[in-house]
């Protein structure tokens, strides 16, 4: 597809989407739930088509892919059963009181409007969850936003695949085609086409922080700036302290090995960073920890330009920190681990690249003050994990108050790869983990960044619905 046909391609994606914009915002609860479910029924039924489709395109295996359609089928529905609690209509009156300010006041209503049409950029590490029907999609559509969606090149055809399923049930429930649009093949200028164009009233982004930060500039150099509602990856630090790993390291080691490892490391959670105190106990979990690596192999990543950017990101942070474990090259790179100290972290920049594959660098620190720098130093991330700081002490209160500062969500056990779809979910963090801190992609209230709120004054009746 030539430049000038993809622009024209987003220019009738977008008008689609401006015609249906006006119906769906004052659709009512009944019609998107209707939607949402709809669509997430017509996903099972075709599961096992699009599966071997996905694992072809990604190569990520029929468990992991057939487990993404049961989440992804999991939130449609889940939107649908917030909105009939009234996620996307509520309503906050003050009655109106006699008299003069400031006691005295009109009656007011703040009310919740739906902001228009959504670009949607598909995540490549996720071809269900964080694509054509992932969960910007279905926050988008539950809070009355028709969606053009931006197909990531690593799985075109299972993207058409899946918004063929969409159009279907779209058009099976009599509503209008621009509820859901697909702009396939768009070149990096196509994508700041429509980013920038004129009737796209939002932009929801999950992928690299190059990628986004060139997008979000984008958005903002508008004549009329825009919500950029973007996740640009994390380094996703784990504090292990000493008492913890005198307890049970050998099974932690195990746990975080396969963290690391799973999917690839081709996570926005993965545990990238690993801090830990100077002391024998640390140095016995490292040792651990390399071994459960070991025979850990990996499978193929998703593209060969995200295969390239690992290695790439693996040789800067090698050029910086010592090498301590390379494991067995498989039909994925081989799992590594590279070691360095608090203060080489702290002033050395190159330390903190993301690794986005499966590697990790551990960062030793002589104190807990240093591992506050350690994490003051990342500056914005997704998630922080604390193992051991289960008493109420000072210090334990002093590190997590750190993490909290720096991250989007704070974890006190397991690991971070895996993100709980729910009410309380928090999936996003300071910058650089995301442009919108104050919001989540993942989780009930990702419906919330696709609303603006309005205050109506002394309006009838029927302007308050």
């Amino acid at each position: 597809m030539t430049q000038v046909n993809a622009y024209q391609a987003i220019d009738d994606a977008v008008a689609l989407a401006v015609q249906a914009a006006p119906l769906w915002a004052k659709s009512s609860v009944e019609v998107r739930t209707q939607l949402l479910r709809g669509l997430a029924q017509a996903l099972e039924d075709q599961q096992a088509d699009l599966v071997a489709i996905a694992d072809d395109e990604s190569h990520l295996g029929a468990g992991r892919l057939n487990g993404e359609v049961a989440r992804t089928a999991f939130q449609l529905r889940g939107f649908a059963e917030q909105l009939e609690k009234g996620a996307a209509h509520a309503k906050v009156v003050d009655d109106a009181v006699p008299g003069a300010p400031p006691a005295g006041r009109p009656q007011l209503t703040r009310v919740q409007r739906p902001l228009g049409p959504v670009a949607m950029f598909s995540a490549s590490n996720f071809p269900f969850a964080f694509s054509v029907l992932g969960g910007d999609t279905a926050s988008a559509l539950a809070a009355g936003c028709p969606v053009v969606v931006k197909a990531h090149s690593g799985h075109p055809k299972l993207s058409v695949a899946v918004y063929e399923l969409a159009r279907r049930v779209v058009a099976a429930q009599g509503q209008p085609a621009g509820l859901i649009t697909l702009v396939e093949g768009a070149s990096r200028g196509a994508g700041g086409y429509l980013v920038q164009h004129p009737d796209i009233a939002a932009v929801a982004f999950t992928g690299s922080y190059q990628g986004g930060t060139a997008l979000w500039k984008l958005a903002n150099e508008r004549p009329r700036p825009i919500p950029f509602f973007g996740e640009l990856g994390s380094i996703n630090p784990l504090v292990a302290l000493p008492a913890v790993l005198q307890a049970d390291s050998q099974n932690l080691a195990n746990t975080l090995a396969g963290s690391i490892t799973l999917g690839c490391g081709q996570f926005c959670t993965s545990p990238g960073v690993i801090v830990l105190l100077e002391g024998q106990a640390s140095e016995r979990f490292i040792e651990q920890l390399s071994a459960a690596l070991e025979p850990l192999l990996t499978h193929a990543m998703l593209t060969p330009s995200m295969r390239e950017g690992f290695e790439h990101a693996s040789a800067v942070v090698a050029a910086h920190a010592k090498a301590i474990f390379q494991g067995t090259e498989g039909a994925g790179p081989a799992p590594r681990l590279f070691r360095t100290d608090a203060a080489s972290f702290i002033a050395n920049v190159h330390l903190r690249e993301e690794m986005f594959g499966p590697a990790a660098l551990i960062v030793t620190a002589s104190d807990l003050r240093q591992v506050e720098q350690v994490l003051t130093a990342i500056g914005g991330t997704l998630t922080a994990t604390i193992w051991g700081a289960d008493d109420d002490t000072p210090d334990n209160r002093s590190l997590v108050r750190v993490a909290e500062q720096v991250a989007g969500r704070v974890l006190f056990k397991g690991v971070p790869t895996g993100v709980a779809v729910c009410a309380a979910q928090q999936h996003g963090g300071p910058w650089p983990a995301s442009t919108a801190p104050q919001t989540t992609s993942v989780g009930y209230a990702a419906l919330e960044r696709f609303l603006r709120p309005v205050a109506l004054q002394d309006a009838p009746t029927w302007a308050q619905m």
